[in-house]
């Protein structure tokens, strides 16, 4: 087996369990979308082409109020700013690669994907196919997407009712454990913890802004502490 293969599958295996997490919010959205008027064609394109949940669900939401467009364009647009956050830290790993590949890569990065890419980019070994590791964790999650999407919109009236199933608290701990494994030193703590704050004071403004806020404030605490904790070491 070849050494990009074998990064492949490697990927393939360690999103699985983010995979599974992600399985029934796929079936909801597309039994969503098939409730509120959307066709199955434009569900399966915004699945397709977006492949975004959080910004998904967001949208098929201001569709069913009724929301112009240009509005639905902007709040989505300002939800997945945070993946600004994910290419910054991901650009130093993929930068010696072509533009095609990084278009690839920059399409697929999702939440879980960077949680299970950066892992392995930081990891100390000299494997110049690290990316390889990212697009399999990548398809997998886009092909996992694809299917329940359109399992939602085939069967899921059949489903009952899954507001019930208590999924915000299921999102949240997979986002929480995603987390955790970088809580390794002080500045990250403390980045954590201001930005869990300052989500929680910011909750109410309109768009989803107060995520960006909340991202920003961590990333500012957390420099902050690193530069106090490094002058405090020296």
């Amino acid at each position: 087996m070849s050494i990009p293969q074998s990064e492949f599958l490697a990927g393939c295996r360690a999103i699985v369990p983010l995979v599974i997490g992600a399985i029934p919010f796929g079936i909801i959205f597309g039994t969503l979308a098939a409730s509120s008027g959307l066709s199955f064609t434009a569900t399966m394109a915004m699945s397709a082409f977006v492949f975004a949940g959080s910004a998904q669900f967001i949208a098929i939401g201001l569709i069913t109020a009724g929301t112009v467009l240009p509005l639905i364009v902007l709040t989505t647009f300002v939800v997945n700013l945070r993946h600004l956050l994910y290419s910054v830290s991901i650009v130093p790993h993929v930068q010696r690669l072509s533009q095609s590949w990084k278009l690839v890569l920059g399409f697929w990065l999702t939440d879980e994907v960077f949680a299970i890419a950066i892992a392995r980019y930081n990891q100390e070994d000299s494997s110049r196919y690290k990316h390889w590791y990212q697009f399999g964790a990548s398809v997998f999650m886009y092909v996992n997407w694809q299917i329940c999407t359109l399992v939602g919109l085939t069967i899921g009236h059949w489903i009952p009712d899954a507001t019930s199933w208590g999924l915000d608290f299921a999102m949240s701990a997979t986002f929480i454990g995603m987390i955790i494994p970088y809580l390794k030193n002080r500045p990250m703590i403390i980045a954590v913890l201001i930005a869990s704050i300052v989500s929680v004071l910011t909750h109410e403004l309109p768009h989803q802004l107060g995520l960006i806020v909340a991202a920003i404030a961590g990333i500012s605490a957390g420099i902050i502490a690193e530069r106090w904790v490094g002058n405090r070491d020296e």
